[in-house]
């Protein structure tokens, strides 16, 4: 299983990605290919975003059965903890408070 989710990415990338995969929902797009694959239309993300940002998560072997990727400027960042992929959720630059 693959799932991609981009935000604010350029009408040629998303249509670039739903040749390949379903979009289920708006910027959602799932499939189900291997790693080659995988790779190819993830260098297609990386090509095409611009000032967007994207995230793909992948079913492995590894303890949680899944891993993930992203690209461009979120406020979840993945982080390694001890071999298991886990995400930092950062501050907004204009704060939490309300």
């Amino acid at each position: 299983m693959l799932v991609i989710v981009v935000e604010n990415a350029p009408p040629r990338l998303r249509g670039r990605l739903a040749v390949w995969l379903l979009e289920v929902r708006a910027g959602v797009y799932v499939g189900n290919y291997g790693r080659r694959v995988r790779e190819h239309i993830w260098s297609q993300v990386e090509e095409g975003l611009e000032d967007g940002n994207a995230v793909m998560v992948w079913r492995s072997p590894a303890e949680a059965g899944f891993e993930f990727r992203t690209l461009g400027n979120n406020r979840r960042m993945p982080v390694d903890f001890d071999g298991v992929q886990l995400v930092s959720f950062q501050p907004d630059a204009a704060g939490d408070a309300p």
